[in-house]
């Protein structure tokens, strides 16, 4: 069974720093994209990163680009999000997913690109 789980989230102030990683299992990692996705109160999900299966690029939305790096670790089967300088605009629920098609659902914020969800972790920016 598919399983991504995710931790790290938590509660920083403006300018902190989080690291957030996520576990995966029950599929073959290597042949997935994992991208981290977040959705604020009231508003829809949206992608954040995503880092490819054939070759490690990564993708960031405009937004946290300088900010925030994901990195992969194919023996661990682990991905992670630093993020750095945090703004309270980044407050959300951050979820990873899985997707075969090498994060082109995630540069296009297509939720439905993704295969497998992770339950998500919040992570809260205080000004």
């Amino acid at each position: 069974q598919a399983q991504l789980v995710e931790s790290g989230g938590g509660l920083v102030q403006s300018g902190g720093s989080l690291r957030l990683s996520c576990a995966a299992s029950g599929f073959t990692f290597r042949n997935y994209a994992i991208g981290w996705w977040r959705q604020a109160p009231g508003k829809g999900r949206e992608g954040v990163a995503c880092i490819a299966y054939r070759d490690d690029s990564p993708y960031y939305r405009d937004a946290v680009k300088g900010r925030f790096t994901i990195a992969r670790d194919n023996p661990k089967k682990m991905v992670t999000l630093t993020m750095n300088n945090l703004k309270p605009e980044d407050t959300a629920i951050y979820y990873c997913a899985a997707e075969w098609s090498d994060c082109v659902g995630v540069e296009a914020g297509d939720p439905e690109g993704s295969e497998y969800w992770g339950q998500g972790t919040q992570v809260t920016v205080s000004s």
